[in-house]
């Protein structure tokens, strides 16, 4: 993890990412909407703020999280799921993070580990989806955790030692989750930021497994695990798991 970039480094999660990458050793750089106008709902703006950046990123994490997407809510019954509110939240969280490696990838290099994260939320895991509701947050994070599982497998094709997953960092506590969480068990951003760069730290390569496939929507909040049992690829991180106790998974 020698150079480090963060996207939405000025929210509560990001900026803690970005000093405990510091804290490591990394040179970290960061952008954001408020500070860089890096908007990852507007490709132009975006595209911009990534085209000032030199140098070579060993590791790009996309932390920007949104539970409301332009006014609309989360939409966690029937009654809130209309069709512009579904489609809201699908344009405004799902496609972000691929445009952020679209436009980043010319800074990764093609000879070496190099790794992209995207802060997604475990309630997008269709699978693991056992409670219901939350209709417009989970379409959104189920595609996006699609669209990154896409890019996982294509990217291995010009940069065959790349690690591309989405990652739930299990309820956190910021200014965005103060409004629903109520007494849900929540760790503090400083805690969290440490279990996904341990988990992001541990995976590996699809290059380097005996079983060439990408790796899954990662759940840090379960040290690791992935979400789809069917599709275990490598061992859960046991210094995760102590950090992020499973009873802090939200659902």
């Amino acid at each position: 993890m020698n150079h480090v970039l963060i996207l939405g480094d000025t929210g509560a999660i990001g900026a803690a990412l970005k000093a405990k990458a510091a804290a490591r050793g990394a040179q970290v750089s960061g952008l954001s909407r408020p500070s860089d106008g890096a908007d990852v709902t507007d490709e132009a703006f975006l595209a911009a703020a990534i085209s000032r950046l030199t140098g070579a990123f060993d590791t790009v994490i996309v932390a920007t999280v949104a539970l409301r997407t332009a006014g609309q809510g989360a939409g966690k019954g029937a009654a809130g799921a209309g069709s512009g509110r579904a489609d809201a939240a699908v344009r405004g969280q799902g496609p972000g993070p691929v445009l952020v490696l679209k436009h980043a990838l010319r800074l990764m290099p093609k000879d070496r580990v190099v790794r992209f994260a995207a802060l997604s939320a475990r309630v997008g895991s269709i699978g693991d989806n056992g409670l219901g509701g939350w209709y417009c947050y989970r379409a959104a994070k189920a595609a996006q955790n699609q669209l990154v599982h896409i890019a996982s497998i294509e990217l291995t094709r010009s940069h065959p030692q790349s690690i591309v997953v989405t990652l739930h960092p299990a309820t956190v506590e910021t200014p965005l989750t103060d409004g629903w969480r109520g007494t849900h068990p929540a760790m503090p951003p400083a805690l969290a930021t440490q279990a996904i760069l341990n988990v992001l730290g541990d995976l590996i390569p699809a290059a380097f497994r005996s079983e060439r496939r990408a790796n899954p929507l990662v759940d840090g909040a379960h040290g690791g695990l992935p979400l789809d049992r069917g599709a275990l690829l490598w061992d859960a991180c046991a210094k995760a798991s102590v950090l992020c106790p499973a009873r802090h998974v939200p659902n």
